[in-house]
C-alpha cells in the first residue's frame, strides 16, 4: 500500500485511500452519505481517517465495479459476499443484466409489447430505479441505436422501444417522494434541433431520486425560451441532452447564446453521446460523463450552497 506510516498507524487519510484504490476522493464521499460505508474515523483536526479493514473492503468493491458491477448492487453488501462474488462464485450480475438486455432487444423485434413492459419494470422493481437507467436503459440504449444505424432494425420499432422505456421511467418518478428543499431546481429540455427525449427522461429521473425540484419542458424548446423558463421557475440548474446526430456547431453556438441570455448564477449541465461535449471546452457549462456524475454533481453542488 502506498499510505505512509503515519497514516497506517490512527487510519488511512482519504488522499492515501484514493491512491491505494483507486476510488476518487468524491466518490467516497458520496459513498458515505448514500450507502453509509465508508464509516471513517477523524483525526484531530477533523480530517476522514479509514480503518484498515474499510480500505481491504474498498479495494473488493473496486475490483467488482472494474468487472461491471455498479455501486448500487454491491456497496451495501457484507465483505463475506464480495469476496464471493471476486472469485467468481455466484451469477455475476453483470452478466445477468447483460442478459437482460438482450432480452429486451429481442421483445422489440418481436414487437411484443405487454412482454417488453412487463421485463422493463420487473427490472426497475428489482434493480432500482438509479441502477435501472444505469444498468439496463443506458445500454440497451446504445444496442438499440446501434442497430438502427446498421439498419436492423426499423424507425417503428425504436419508437416502440421508446414509448414502452418512457412508460416505465415516468412510472418510476412519479412513485418518488417529495423533492428536498435543499436541493437544486432543475429544468430539463433539449435545443430546438434535437428530437431525442429519452436521454433526457433519463437524467430526470437520476435528478429526482437526488431529491431535486425538476421541471422538464420536453425537447426541442427554443433557446430564449429556456432562458424565460429558468427566470420564472427560479431554475438553478439547466440540465441539457445531446444525442450523437447533432451538429457540432449547433451545440457549441446554442450553449454559448443560452449561456449569455441566462441569469450568471444559473449554471448550465450537459450530457449525452454528442463528441463536442468532449473535444471543446465549453465556458460556463459543465459537461457530466454519463448518469452517475449526475449524483456526486448535485451532492457538490448542495455543499458548495451549505
Amino acid at each position: 500500500m502506498s499510505a505512509t506510516s503515519a497514516d497506517t498507524a490512527q487510519g488511512f487519510s482519504i488522499a492515501a485511500v484514493e491512491r491505494d484504490t483507486g476510488l476518487s476522493k468524491d466518490t467516497l464521499r458520496v459513498w458515505e452519505r448514500r450507502y453509509n460505508f465508508p464509516q471513517p474515523g477523524r483525526d484531530a483536526h477533523g480530517e476522514r481517517l479509514f480503518p484498515p479493514e474499510q480500505v481491504a473492503r474498498l479495494r473488493l468493491l473496486k475490483r467488482l465495479l472494474d468487472g461491471g458491477y455498479r455501486a448500487g448492487q454491491v456497496v451495501g453488501l457484507a465483505h463475506a459476499e464480495l469476496l464471493a462474488l471476486s472469485r467468481g462464485s455466484g451469477e455475476p450480475l453483470a452478466d445477468h443484466w447483460s442478459m437482460q438486455v438482450q432480452q429486451c432487444f429481442d421483445l422489440v423485434k418481436r414487437h411484443d409489447a405487454p412482454g417488453l413492459r412487463q421485463n422493463l419494470s420487473a427490472a426497475a422493481q428489482a434493480l432500482g430505479l438509479a441502477d435501472f437507467v444505469g444498468s439496463l436503459v443506458a445500454p440497451l440504449n446504445t444496442l438499440i441505436g446501434d442497430a438502427w444505424l446498421q439498419g436492423r432494425i426499423e424507425i417503428f420499432e425504436e419508437h416502440f422501444y421508446t414509448e414502452a422505456v418512457t412508460t416505465v421511467l415516468r412510472n418510476g418518478i412519479s412513485a418518488l417522494g417529495m423533492a428536498d428543499a435543499a436541493a437544486p431546481r432543475v429544468l430539463l429540455t433539449t435545443f430546438p434541433q434535437e428530437s431525442h427525449g429519452l436521454g433526457l427522461l433519463m437524467a430526470e429521473a437520476t435528478f429526482a431520486l437526488e431529491g431535486c425540484h425538476c421541471l422538464s419542458l420536453g425537447v426541442q424548446t427554443p433557446i430564449p425560451e429556456i432562458a424565460n423558463a429558468a427566470r420564472a421557475h427560479g431554475g438553478q440548474i439547466v440540465a441539457l441532452s445531446f444525442s450523437a446526430s447533432l451538429h457540432a456547431k449547433d451545440v457549441t453556438q446554442g450553449l454559448a447564446d443560452l449561456r449569455r441570455q441566462l441569469p450568471t448564477d444559473t449554471e448550465i449541465w450537459v450530457g449525452g453521446a454528442c463528441p463536442v461535449l468532449r473535444r471543446r471546452v465549453l465556458p460556463g457549462v459543465r459537461v457530466l460523463a454519463g448518469f452517475a456524475a449526475i449524483r456526486e454533481q448535485v451532492q457538490q453542488w448542495r455543499l458548495a450552497q451549505a
